[in-house]
């Protein structure tokens, strides 16, 4: 009768291990992602306006040293104005709940103007969202 239960308690033991084992850790992981300014005025233009949209509120913004960031309430979608200097490179991060929906992120221009506050005829800007 000795043996039966031993091996009673090392099935048991077992399934807990193996139940141990299956746990799931890929839930949604906060994160960073920076969006980027292509331009064919490095340094020449003063200020941009934009707007990102995602599957999911945005939880933080922030601008890189040297450039000045003005924004909605964050959102799915929201518009963001950066002025500064502005060259190629990073113009904002981006806080995001959930980092693996990084390619689901978009930013589109709305407007570019020098720093005489003249617009700029958009070709030739892009911007993209990368982590």
């Amino acid at each position: 009768m000795m043996r039966r239960t031993g091996w009673g308690w090392l099935l048991v033991a077992l399934a807990l291990v193996g139940a141990g084992s299956c746990s799931d850790n890929s839930g949604p992981v906060a994160g960073q992602l920076t969006v980027s300014l292509t331009t064919p005025n490095p340094g020449g233009d003063g200020a941009v306006l934009f707007s990102v949209t995602g599957p999911d509120a945005l939880t933080s913004a922030t601008a890189p040293a040297g450039l000045r960031v003005f924004a909605q309430p964050l959102g799915t979608v929201t518009r963001f104005a950066v002025t500064g200097t502005l060259t190629n490179g990073a113009v904002l991060t981006i806080g995001v709940a959930n980092k693996s929906k990084a390619a689901q992120y978009a930013a589109a221009i709305q407007s570019v103007a020098a720093p005489d506050f003249q617009l700029r005829a958009l070709s030739g800007y892009s911007l993209t969202v990368a982590p």
